[in-house]
């Protein structure tokens, strides 16, 4: 419960920036421009995210013959959430990774690489499956986009807000409020950012414990996840656009700051974990 509601609050606090940097910039018609720009886009996410994450990774539907334990595992654990049964595919890589994407339990897919079904033992990668199928559950997926694509949204706006005081006129006469507006336009969509990231790890959180308790066992996922931590990323080939949507984040070889990373930090989500009363 706690973790929805950190979530309802950041999602607030990021729709009221963008409000508010609309209003800032261009008044009233400022406020309906950004209003608008974020519905379309919200509404394009909806539709297309789910496939064109499954593109970039090169994620194919994996074959039911030769997948068969892989889709009785997802069936077994999907029929304990209640949930339709996801679309299972498999990115045909050896790094360990695996995500989950769609609008929601009607219209899911769930991606594995090859890599993670040679490295996890049937226990460990039922608590993956479990995750998983919490992101979807939860609709981690969607709300994931959207606070991407308002953050995006308030980097645009102010963007065209910096190029406005920049080359717009009578700069010279109020030359001290062009500087504040400047500093404050790029703070700003640093600050969406920030609270964007805080939405992923957030949800993260939320998908370990949700599975965890659905299985009434943690162990499986938290020696995964260690696992997971330490095995080859070399040969991913992403951004850290898509980097949230993957069980662990598949650049967490470079040096992220905590609160610029999709991920909490490892050693928290296996300690929270390891502490859950399932009995």
């Amino acid at each position: 419960m706690m973790n929805q509601l950190k979530t309802v609050l950041l999602m607030s606090v990021l729709s009221v920036i963008l409000l508010a940097i609309g209003l800032l910039i261009g008044g009233k018609t400022g406020l309906t421009i950004a209003l608008v720009f974020a519905i379309i886009i919200n509404f394009l996410t909806y539709w297309f995210s789910a496939k064109i994450a499954l593109f970039i990774y090169g994620a194919k539907e994996a074959d039911k013959k030769k997948y068969s334990r892989l889709y009785e595992s997802v069936k077994g654990v999907a029929f304990k959430f209640g949930i339709p049964t996801p679309k299972v595919y498999i990115i045909s890589k050896e790094y360990a990774n695996a995500f989950a994407t769609g609008r929601g339990p009607k219209n899911s897919y769930v991606a594995f690489t090859d890599g993670i079904l040679k490295l996890l033992t049937e226990d460990e990668l039922k608590g993956v499956i479990a995750h998983e199928l919490s992101h979807i559950k939860n609709r981690d997926v969607l709300i994931a986009t959207i606070a991407a694509v308002i953050a995006s949204a308030i980097s645009y706006i102010a963007t065209i807000g910096r190029f406005g005081l920049i080359f717009g006129g009578n700069r010279d006469e109020n030359n001290g409020n062009i500087i504040g507006m400047l500093l404050l336009l790029l703070l700003i969509p640093f600050i969406a950012m920030i609270i964007q990231l805080a939405i992923s790890r957030n949800r993260e959180y939320l998908a370990d414990a949700t599975g965890a308790r659905t299985l009434r066992e943690s162990k499986g996922l938290a020696n995964a996840l260690l696992k997971l931590e330490n095995a080859d990323k070399s040969g991913f080939r992403g951004n850290s656009a898509g980097a949230s949507l993957f069980i662990v984040n598949p650049l967490s070889g470079q040096a992220f700051i905590n609160l610029l990373s999709t991920h909490p930090p490892l050693k928290y989500r296996v300690e929270k974990l390891n502490s859950m009363k399932l009995n």
